[in-house]
């Protein structure tokens, strides 16, 4: 999702809570990498991995010129023939310590050897942040952490599009207005998907 579409997003959820609380969690997220230092770690379940989330933080990184948001994405199927930067496996959790910080997205709640995981990241010290459903041990072990109910108006992916520009912006926008989130949605929709004006 490009700035234009994340700008659109934005103006039909004008007046809703996710806006700030999008922003509420993605400068939890910055604060934490910038002030830490120590580096950001990603990481989902076994059967989701948060790809476009960390692609999406790579770019917000280099644009805002805070290095600290580049993570390390931390990938359940790792093998040391791939890429550097796609070798990463679940053993480098156990390597985390303090100043180090801990995002984990899970759609449905991770399994038990992933919370013990992240349990044990955050007695050695990482700050963990959790982006994911609202039930479960996650997020009552996460310092900050923002939910995604089921039957929300917005999905996982959505709200991570969110996160990622939040996280990499220097000033936080004023929000405007208020409508019906659905009635903005379908207004998005509308002029994402109509096809462009015709030149005469």
């Amino acid at each position: 999702m490009d700035a234009v579409r994340v700008a659109l997003l934005r103006e039909v959820l004008a007046g809703t809570e996710w806006l700030g609380a999008t922003r509420r969690f993605a400068g939890a997220l910055r604060g934490s990498v910038v002030s830490h230092g120590g580096g950001l770690l990603l990481v989902g379940t076994e059967e989701y991995e948060p790809w476009h989330l960390a692609a999406h933080l790579v770019d917000e990184a280099a644009w805002s010129g805070t290095p600290e948001l580049a993570p390390t994405l931390v990938r359940h199927d790792a093998r040391p023939s791939d890429p550097a930067h796609l070798a990463v496996g679940p053993g480098r959790l156990a390597a985390a310590r303090r100043g180090e910080t801990l995002l984990v997205v899970s759609p449905t709640g991770p399994a038990a050897p992933l919370l013990e995981r992240v349990h044990d990241a955050r007695r050695a010290g990482a700050t963990v942040l959790a982006l994911g459903p609202a039930e479960g041990d996650l997020t009552s072990m996460a310092h900050e952490s923002l939910t995604v109910p089921d039957g929300s108006e917005l999905d996982l992916d959505t709200v991570q599009h969110l996160v990622s520009a939040a996280a990499g912006e220097n000033a936080v926008p004023v929000a405007r207005g208020s409508r019906r989130v659905r009635d903005r949605l379908s207004r998005l929709a509308e002029l994402l998907t109509a096809p462009p004006p015709t030149a005469w």
